[in-house]
Protein backbone atom coordinates (compact mmCIF):
# COMPACT_ATOMS: atom_id res chain seq x y z
CA UNK A 1 0.00 0.00 0.00
CA UNK A 2 1.41 3.26 -1.05
CA UNK A 3 0.26 6.82 -0.67
CA UNK A 4 -0.51 6.97 -4.40
CA UNK A 5 -2.98 4.08 -4.21
CA UNK A 6 -6.51 5.53 -4.55
CA UNK A 7 -8.07 2.65 -2.61
CA UNK A 8 -5.69 3.28 0.28
CA UNK A 9 -6.42 7.01 0.24
CA UNK A 10 -10.17 6.34 0.13
CA UNK A 11 -9.99 3.94 3.08
CA UNK A 12 -7.77 6.33 5.03
CA UNK A 13 -10.16 9.25 4.55
CA UNK A 14 -13.16 7.10 5.48
CA UNK A 15 -11.46 5.97 8.70
CA UNK A 16 -10.50 9.53 9.62
CA UNK A 17 -14.07 10.65 8.85
CA UNK A 18 -15.97 8.00 10.84
CA UNK A 19 -13.80 7.26 13.90
CA UNK A 20 -14.47 10.61 15.67
CA UNK A 21 -18.20 10.25 15.02
CA UNK A 22 -18.21 6.76 16.50
CA UNK A 23 -16.31 7.95 19.57
CA UNK A 24 -18.60 10.94 20.12
CA UNK A 25 -21.69 8.76 19.71
CA UNK A 26 -20.41 6.24 22.23
CA UNK A 27 -19.60 8.97 24.77
CA UNK A 28 -23.04 10.52 24.34
CA UNK A 29 -24.74 7.13 24.72
CA UNK A 30 -22.87 6.53 27.98
CA UNK A 31 -23.86 9.98 29.25
CA UNK A 32 -27.49 9.35 28.31
CA UNK A 33 -27.54 5.97 30.07
CA UNK A 34 -25.98 7.48 33.19
CA UNK A 35 -28.47 10.36 33.15
CA UNK A 36 -31.46 8.03 32.72
CA UNK A 37 -30.29 5.80 35.59
CA UNK A 38 -29.91 8.85 37.82
CA UNK A 39 -33.36 10.09 36.82
CA UNK A 40 -34.82 6.65 37.54
CA UNK A 41 -33.12 6.50 40.94
CA UNK A 42 -34.44 9.98 41.79
CA UNK A 43 -37.96 8.95 40.80
CA UNK A 44 -37.74 5.81 42.95
CA UNK A 45 -36.45 7.84 45.90
CA UNK A 46 -39.33 10.27 45.46
CA UNK A 47 -41.85 7.41 45.53
CA UNK A 48 -40.21 5.54 48.40
CA UNK A 49 -38.37 8.07 50.56
CA UNK A 50 -36.20 6.88 53.42
CA UNK A 51 -38.11 7.54 56.60
CA UNK A 52 -35.93 8.81 59.42
CA UNK A 53 -38.15 7.61 62.26
CA UNK A 54 -38.60 4.02 61.14
CA UNK A 55 -37.66 1.49 63.77
CA UNK A 56 -36.13 -1.74 62.51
Amino acid sequence: MTINNPIFIFAFIIVIWFIPGILVRRINELKQIKKSKKRQADAINKLYPDSKDSSN
